[in-house]
């Protein structure tokens, strides 16, 4: 059993959206650190995997604080979007900016992996998050510990998702029948990927795996096969929510977004560019 949170991991692939997560920090001296966390202007205490983040920042400053965080997240929480991994990353370079620690990137990466682990939001978002595009991640771990590849895309390529809720990543985490499938289905997944490194492959080959794992719905399938036939390059199921994501050709995005309409409200339907910058101060 690995027991160093640096070393645990998951294999896996996904796309890295121009939607996402900023985290806005304010910082002054107090007699001790106090942390307040809001997410799109409330009150956030369920944030633990941001607060995390900042207790283990704080306790390399050499005195205490009053940290208020301000997150804006624009894509649902706990649907496999991956906001817990890029909310801990954002407060994480921030906060590091803000006390002028002078961490480097992966050591804030790195912090922002532990915490994801310890809460059980996630095993393996933040390193894909720090290089951004069509991820697959070949070798698991924390940042300057893992091996990701990217496979090259068109500019012209964009993200069609549909959300209808979350599914709780602790509770699946939990599961010991859940994490025997991913990690039977996955391994061959991997391998299938790595043998053609094609998108089309990609996406077909995640489906696949989505289908196996079992946490696939009649209408997140429904979805899938509608956006596919709209003119979607390939549709796959979020890891982990009720949600799926298809990748689409500019051109084709209105018929696919049209699919997409007619099985859920448009308010759940996101539009996003593939970023090929990664997590980034701004």
């Amino acid at each position: 059993m690995i027991e160093d949170p640096l070393r645990i991991g998951a294999h896996g692939g996904g796309f890295v959206i121009s939607k996402g997560v900023t985290a806005k920090v304010e910082v002054k001296k107090a007699e001790a650190n106090r942390i307040s966390v809001y997410i799109n202007g409330k009150p956030a205490p369920e944030a633990k995997t941001s607060e995390t983040v900042i207790k283990k920042i704080l306790s390399r400053a050499e005195v205490a604080y009053e940290v208020r965080v301000e997150h804006n997240v624009e894509v649902p929480i706990g649907a496999g979007y991956g906001a817990s991994g890029a909310g801990a990353l954002a407060v994480g370079l921030a906060l590091n900016e803000a006390l002028a620690l002078r961490l480097t990137y992966n050591e804030v990466g790195r912090i922002a992996h532990v915490a994801e682990v310890e809460c059980k939001t996630g095993l393996g978002t933040v390193a894909p998050l720090m290089l951004g595009g069509a991820v697959v991640t070949v070798k698991s771990g924390g940042p300057g510990l893992c091996l990701i590849d990217r496979i090259p895309l068109k500019p012209n390529y964009r993200i069609v998702s549909g959300c209808f809720g979350p599914i709780t990543t602790k509770t699946v985490l939990a599961s010991p029948r859940v994490r025997r499938r991913v990690n039977r289905f996955g391994r061959r997944t991997l391998n299938q990927i790595l043998e053609d490194t094609s998108i089309e492959n990609f996406m077909a080959s995640c489906k696949k795996f989505a289908a196996e794992v079992g946490l696939m719905s009649s209408r997140v399938r429904r979805l899938i096969d509608a956006m596919e036939k709209a003119g979607a390059i390939g549709a796959t199921q979020n890891m982990v929510g009720e949600a799926a994501h298809a990748l689409v050709e500019e051109e084709r995005m209105k018929n696919v977004v049209g699919a997409a309409g007619r099985l859920m409200s448009s308010e759940k339907i996101y539009i996003a560019k593939i970023d090929l910058a990664g997590a980034r101060l701004i």
